[in-house]
């Protein structure tokens, strides 16, 4: 059985419920959210989750950004979550389950879940700093509307690299890239085609409040892909 971490609906959104992107205007709304997720959420049964829309889980979604290009991926039928297989993502993402917190003896769920994503998927050689920059709402399906996604820029100074390419296979692209592929149709999952019209001022924006991370020196020990450069 699996636990998800979930905020009702209703504290995350008291007078109206948001649609896309909804950018951080500073760093004390971004510090308001992340205490908000932090103080009123709670993990509970995803298979509940996934039928209660009064519940909203919490999804750290990164987008990985090299020398001003973006890591785009697609997920294979390997892949654990069905409904996003063969789908273009341009977010490193998923669920924040109890052990990221008991593993970590972090309070912080977001970023506890964000750094097992991370090092589950990513190899970052080199460094990277987390920026986040907003909260993403989609209600117009019965997957989004029980899911929102903490969107974050991590900003990298070296190479990004994906782990275990039977699940995942990527590579870099230019914003301009993304947008022609989004408005030609193809198939994105729905929060990173919200996104990605968004990527020429995420990209551009300062870095406020970064928050510094380092890759896990163990994990250059795993199989790794290496995402080609676009040509």
């Amino acid at each position: 059985m699996e636990f998800v971490y979930v905020v009702p609906r209703g504290k995350l959104f008291p007078e109206f419920t948001p649609h896309g992107l909804m950018p951080f205007g500073s760093s004390e709304e971004h510090r308001r959210f992340e205490d908000l997720v932090r103080d009123e959420g709670f993990f509970c049964e995803r298979d509940y989750a996934e039928r209660t829309p009064d519940l909203k889980q919490i999804i750290p979604y990164t987008v990985f950004r090299v020398d001003g290009e973006v890591l785009l991926m697609r997920r294979l039928a390997a892949g654990g979550e069905g409904r996003l297989h063969d789908k273009l993502s341009i977010g490193v993402g998923g669920h924040i389950n109890p052990e990221d917190l008991s593993s970590t003896g972090s309070s912080d769920p977001i970023r506890a879940g964000t750094t097992r994503e991370i090092e589950e998927e990513i190899e970052v050689r080199g460094s990277y700093e987390l920026r986040p920059v907003g909260f993403l709402n989609d209600d117009s399906s019965p997957v989004g509307a029980v899911h929102v996604g903490m969107v974050q820029i991590a900003d990298v100074q070296g190479t990004v690299q994906i782990r275990e390419k039977e699940v995942l296979e990527g590579r870099l692209a230019t914003p301009a890239e993304l947008r022609r592929r989004v408005r030609d149709g193809e198939n994105f999952e729905t929060w990173s085609s919200l996104l990605v019209e968004h990527t020429p001022s995420l990209l551009d924006a300062p870095v406020d409040d970064p928050i510094p991370s380092q890759p896990d020196p163990v994990s250059a020990k795993r199989t790794l892909s290496q995402v080609p450069h676009r040509p």
